[in-house]
């Protein structure tokens, strides 16, 4: 999808510049030469289109650069410049559930005071994941 979005955006930053191209062409072949051109009254008009042609084709060569010089996606390759796969991070995830329904375990001890905090009164329980509020 992202290569599609990629097509049609430079496939609209070229309307423009070939549009501008073609009227100064035409411009130019309609009297002739740049200089028959001013001559007729043509030079401004010829110089204007020039400017916003050239004008317009500065989104297009970033687009174009953009396009080549993006990062490769994470699905793409292998090498040393590859990503690093979920096995080969250092996280466990088992090792972590692990930990935490042991910490859960002990907080949850028949018989045992509930633990207290600086402040006096009861601790709040140890969460996994987003704090509630």
């Amino acid at each position: 999808m992202r290569r599609l979005k990629s097509v049609f955006g430079v496939a609209g930053a070229v309307v423009p510049v070939l549009y501008c191209g073609g009227l100064l062409y035409y411009f130019v072949d309609l009297s002739g030469s740049v200089q028959q051109a001013t001559e007729i009254g043509l030079g401004p008009t010829v110089l204007g289109l020039g400017i916003v042609g050239l004008l317009f084709s500065i989104p297009l060569i970033l687009k174009v650069v953009r396009i080549f010089a993006r990062p490769p996606s994470p699905g793409s390759g292998s090498g040393p410049d590859a990503p690093a796969r979920d096995d080969e991070s250092g996280f466990d995830a088992d090792a972590a559930i692990a930990r935490y329904m042991a910490q859960r375990s002990v907080e949850t001890v028949p018989g045992a005071p509930p633990p207290t905090r600086k402040g006096g009164g009861p601790a709040r329980r140890a969460s996994f994941g987003r704090k509630g509020g």
